[in-house]
């Protein structure tokens, strides 16, 4: 009896603490609430399964977005990846023509052909624009890593295991010799945008992701 009244006010303590901070989960741990397709639709469970706590790409299921669109932010979250897998966290995505970008922070098994190819498109490299430094410490496949981002104005940061791994501005000189030589070279304005959604790439490998939170930042 003493265990349990321990662990429930243990619980509402540290769920005060959270919203104090002004951390807000994006993810309740049992239902696609709050994520939709790329053009805001409803999301319905099958590829995507949210069970226990976490959010499981099985099957196809297509990107999940945010229904909210956000500026400046905090974004934290855990992830662990297949053997050879590939996904990624999009952030301040918008819509260019016939497709929507943002920039990626990479989630991957760095065997995968990409990884394996360039360090650009690395686990928490800021994809195909800038590979992590050398602080970053990869936890093995299949076990959970810790990652954030922290988006201000122009300045963005990635964060692997505690580790700030990637940090640039946009629109500096090193932003604009990475982006010449990116993927992303014809879009002159890439990432230039002040907010946008956040989303989940589905890239057709099994990726788990858990305590998805966002902080904005005034």
């Amino acid at each position: 009896m003493k265990i349990l009244a321990y662990t429930v006010a243990f619980s509402v303590l540290a769920t005060a603490s959270q919203a104090e901070e002004g951390w807000v989960s994006i993810f309740d741990g049992e239902t696609l609430k709050g994520w939709t397709n790329s053009k805001g639709g409803e999301v319905k469970e099958g590829g995507w399964i949210a069970k226990g706590g976490v959010l499981y790409r099985k099957a196809e299921g297509g990107d999940l977005y945010t229904a909210k669109e956000y500026a400046d932010f905090e974004f934290r979250w855990e992830w662990k990846i297949s053997s050879k897998g590939n996904s990624g966290v999009k952030y301040r995505v918008t819509n260019y023509g016939s497709t929507n970008l943002g920039p990626e922070y990479q989630v991957l098994d760095d065997s995968h052909p990409d990884g394996a190819g360039s360090k650009k498109r690395q686990a928490s490299s800021l994809y195909d624009l800038l590979a992590p430094n050398d602080k970053k410490k990869l936890h093995p496949v299949g076990e959970w890593n810790s990652s954030r981002v922290v988006v201000k104005g122009k300045h963005l940061q990635h964060y692997l295991n505690g580790e700030l791994v990637v940090d640039i501005v946009v629109g500096s000189d090193r932003w604009k010799e990475a982006h010449k030589q990116s993927k992303f070279k014809g879009r002159k304005n890439f990432a230039h945008n002040k907010s946008g959604r956040i989303f989940l790439q589905d890239h057709n490998d099994k990726v788990w992701y858990r305590k998805l939170e966002i902080k904005t930042i005034k």
